[in-house]
């Protein structure tokens, strides 16, 4: 367990900003499949209503 304390602390600190920088890296991710994933559902929904418009007027 040798080494001075400040060494220790900036390995703690390190590993804590690594960990920081992950999980908003995954937030982020999370967030740009989400929103890409809803723009497709909303433009499936738009294409559906067309469809629908299309055979109501047949």
């Amino acid at each position: 367990m040798g080494g001075d304390a400040g060494s220790k602390v900036l390995r703690l600190f390190s590993f804590l900003g690594a960990g920081v920088i992950c999980t908003s890296a995954i937030n982020l991710y999370r967030d740009i499949e989400r929103k890409k994933l809803t723009q497709k559902q909303i433009a499936e929904e738009i294409v559906e209503k067309g469809n629908m418009v299309n055979k109501a007027t047949a």
